[in-house]
């Protein structure tokens, strides 16, 4: 479960690894717990622009980092009793995996999700059934989310505009994200509207460039050549 556990405790607001009767170190538990690691840290790392973001909102208005589905969609009666998944700020579902086999079994409120990692999409509202590998877990971009994804793999802080991609999720009319700085205060925001069948951001606060990507392209190859 070691490994099952690293992908929960990177998608959530902090993350760190230690026990008070034993030593947790991923190399402890194998090379593959190593991979695992080594991959969710890129990916977090990767999503810091957007999470520090998420973080700077919550000290603000006291909306937590991890939320309720209930809390994102207090419309839908599906969404009072789920208590195996949440929110990851407003455009990211998390679904962790807690059993050996890899089976999760989730909800996806109306509109087209699409999973972060492969770009695979999915119609909702939903239940799904899905198995994952201890590399792998539900984990879907909102529809008509603007996400920031960061460039640096290698560290959590560090200038966040810099080659800065914005991911755009299915269904995106008007959206738009806010970039943090270090001090937690905005350092540069983006507007996006969909034109046919493309993209039109505009940047505030910023002339340095960006790319927009379309989440549905999937990040995984992102992650495994940086």
């Amino acid at each position: 479960m070691f490994k099952r556990w690293l992908a929960f405790g990177l998608l959530s607001s902090h993350s760190r690894l230690h026990g008070n009767v034993s030593y947790r170190v991923p190399w402890a538990f194998g090379d593959e717990a190593v991979d695992v690691t080594r991959k969710f840290t890129r990916l977090k790392h990767r999503l810091m622009p957007y999470l520090y973001g998420v973080a700077a909102e919550a000290h603000r208005t006291g909306v937590p980092v991890m939320r309720p589905m209930l809390l994102e969609f207090p419309g839908d009666a599906a969404c009072r009793g789920l208590d195996r998944q949440y929110m990851l700020g407003p455009d990211l579902l998390v679904a962790p995996v807690f059993s050996a086999e890899g089976e999760v079994e989730f909800y996806l409120p109306a509109g087209t999700w699409t999973h972060l990692l492969t770009g695979e999409t999915v119609e909702g509202p939903c239940w799904r059934h899905e198995v994952h590998g201890f590399d792998s877990l539900p984990l879907y971009v909102r529809p008509g989310a603007l996400l920031p994804w960061g460039a640096d793999d290698k560290r959590p802080d560090g200038d966040w505009l810099d080659a800065l991609t914005l991911l755009t999720g299915a269904d995106l009319g008007e959206g738009a994200c806010t970039v943090p700085g270090p001090d937690g205060e905005p350092a540069a925001v983006f507007r996006a509207v969909r034109e046919g069948d493309g993209v039109r951001v505009r940047a505030e606060g910023t002339r340095r460039p960006f790319t927009v990507r379309e989440a549905a392209a999937g990040v995984e190859e992102l992650l495994l050549h940086p």
